[in-house]
């Protein structure tokens, strides 16, 4: 007796700056999906929030005539609504992949839209995807947890700042919002002004902290609670500036000033102290299925929290499976575990609700 596929829907595209490494990490997703264990429905979202049921997250997909779809509401029906000749085909769905990077993909939007479905679904809650994407909030949450974090301030829209409180250098970036989009390093009052503005144009809401001296560094993180697995530590070496990434023309062909160390060229006890923050920032801020932590490593030992990212990006240059694959677990297992935890996080929650 052949053994049943599990249904997956997997979201990819989205409105924000990310959709097109958004569409990367799909790709790859799909080229590393165990096709004997999981039937894939893929549901592009276009640029302008339309979404279409595809054959694939091709490179030209959006060019390509789909058939309009949407997640049903009802609890009772989870999964897809599916317009065919004015009629609505149903797909029922055993859990959703939401590979969407940035705003309305890692904010808790989309989590909270299938909350409401009823479908399990891979990767952080409605809670903690928007404390990860709120910067200003993740360091709240992480300095309670004992994690150093950056001195910063939060600048609102229309606010007027004092130039002559800050301590320069300082970095001017979009409080919610990811991938280096609309960041800048400031060496001095006269450049704050031009700095707001670019950020401004990615969030109203915008984050002015202080330049960390230290090794940029990263950990992946896999699980839920305690059942946590962390990948290799990586190191970003920098030629010049300050690091970006999905900046480039072809990122695929690397970058223009940094390149990934995996694993990164640390001390061995530098390396446990990285993932443990890592462990720590994680589960203060109640992620689950993935997360990547970024800190710095400071040169007498201190480490302090960057960002997190609660869907980071899985393409074939990304630093999560990177550091995955170093550790010894590929993406397709990553996969599998993130599916294996997204189906027991339902079934526990479906346990509570009945108590």
């Amino acid at each position: 007796m052949s053994k049943t596929k599990l249904q997956v829907g997997i979201l990819f595209g989205g409105c924000s700056e990310e959709h097109p490494i958004s569409l990367k990490s799909a790709q790859e997703i799909a080229r590393n999906l165990d096709a004997d264990t999981y039937e894939p429905h893929f549901i592009g979202i276009t640029r302008d929030g339309a979404w279409k049921l595809c054959e694939g997250p091709a490179t030209d997909w959006e060019k390509q005539a789909h058939r309009p779809a949407v997640l049903s509401p009802d609890r009772g029906v989870r999964g897809l609504l599916v317009l065919d000749e004015g009629k609505y085909e149903t797909i029922s769905l055993d859990v959703v992949l939401p590979v969407l990077h940035g705003r309305l993909g890692e904010d808790g939007a989309i989590q909270g839209l299938l909350e409401l479905s009823g479908i399990p679904y891979v990767g952080c809650d409605v809670q903690s995807s928007a404390l990860g994407m709120d910067k200003s909030l993740a360091y709240l949450v992480a300095a309670s947890a004992g994690v150093a974090t950056p001195e910063f301030r939060t600048v609102a829209a229309g606010e007027a700042m004092d130039t002559c409180r800050l301590t320069y250098p300082v970095f001017v970036k979009p409080a919610r919002s990811g991938s280096s989009f609309g960041v800048s390093k400031v060496a001095n009052a006269e450049e704050l002004a031009a700095a707001l503005d670019v950020a401004r144009r990615y969030d109203t809401k915008v984050l002015v902290e202080e330049a960390v001296v230290g090794s940029e560094v990263g950990c992946a993180v896999l699980g839920a609670g305690t059942d946590l697995t962390v990948g290799e530590v990586d190191r970003i070496a920098l030629s010049h500036g300050f690091f970006r990434i999905h900046q480039e023309d072809t990122p695929e062909a690397g970058s223009d000033n940094s390149t990934p160390i995996v694993p990164a060229d640390i001390a061995p006890e530098s390396r446990a102290r990285v993932q443990e923050a890592a462990k720590a920032v994680y589960r203060a801020l109640g992620c689950s299925g993935l997360a990547r932590v970024d800190l710095f490593l400071k040169d007498d030992g201190q480490i302090v929290l960057n960002e997190i990212n609660t869907f980071p990006g899985m393409t074939s240059y990304s630093r999560y499976p990177r550091m995955m694959a170093a550790a010894g677990i590929p993406l397709s297992e990553v996969i599998d575990r993130l599916v294996t935890g997204a189906l027991a996080r339902s079934l526990t929650s479906t346990e509570h609700a009945d108590a």
